[in-house]
């Protein structure tokens, strides 16, 4: 659960246009260390869009993002982005994409990329290229490479809806053994409302047309989280009468 004191994250967007096309207005977020939030809504709302803004990857917007306090202006190692493909360079082996952000030289055989890959569950794939690999463990290899440079933020936007949903399963409780092992903050887009509910500490639910926050939905049940718990059905029912009234339907 997140700290009550230290706000990681603060975002104030009052616009954010394509050309003529409002596409973010009036988004205000505050994310708590150590917390994972989702991000639902109707495809086109924005979500993607407002995770490329906090990333630094768009600055073409009116508005500040603040990361414990200081303003950012582009892209920093403090935040990773991961996305909804892994994105791995085909070329590299498990390892050299993991360790990309080092030099040539000491990407193999790194000890830090070593406990990466046991952590995620890919000992003895070091050595193999992207083509050898699942999905599901190409994923791995991409959230093993997101957590390399030991950020304070990891972004996620969609990253495990091209995979099974058994592979699904056991992805969604890798980050969160992975978020509470790192302690890292995490802010996810997703589509599934079930997956939101499992991994979240806050759903936020976004209008669209513009893209706005409109309602934020604490998800009040314990961790470790059990797929089971008898109070798992309310808050998805919650988030997706929240989606109803959003029109996300």
């Amino acid at each position: 659960m997140a700290s009550d004191t230290l706000t990681m994250l603060t975002l104030h967007l009052p616009r954010k246009q394509f050309a003529t096309k409002l596409v973010l207005h009036n988004v205000h977020l505050h994310i708590k260390q150590g917390e994972i939030v989702s991000l639902v809504g109707a495809s086109g709302c924005g979500k993607s869009t407002l995770l490329r803004v906090i990333a630094g990857l768009d600055t073409e917007h009116d508005g500040e993002v603040l990361l414990q306090g200081q303003r950012l202006q582009g892209p920093t190692r403090e935040i990773r982005f991961i996305f909804q493909e892994p994105r791995l360079f085909p070329w590299l082996t498990v390892a050299q994409n993991v360790a990309f952000d080092l030099s040539d030289n000491r990407k193999q055989n790194n000890p830090r990329v070593t406990e990466l890959l046991r952590e995620v569950g890919l000992e003895g794939h070091a050595n193999a290229l992207p083509k050898q690999l699942s999905g599901g463990q190409a994923q791995r290899v991409a959230i093993a490479r997101g957590l390399f440079t030991q950020p304070e933020l990891l972004l996620l936007d969609e990253p495990f809806s091209a995979v099974d949903a058994f592979t699904r399963m056991k992805l969604q409780d890798l980050l969160l053994q992975l978020a509470r092992a790192h302690g890292v903050t995490v802010l996810m887009v997703t589509h599934d409302i079930d997956e939101a509910v499992h991994l979240s500490d806050r759903v936020l639910v976004m209008d669209a047309n513009p893209g706005t926050v409109r309602a934020e939905l604490p998800v009040d049940l314990p961790r470790p989280r059990q797929r089971e718990h008898a109070d798992a059905a309310l808050f998805t029912t919650r988030v997706r009468q929240a989606l109803h009234a959003a029109h996300a339907f």
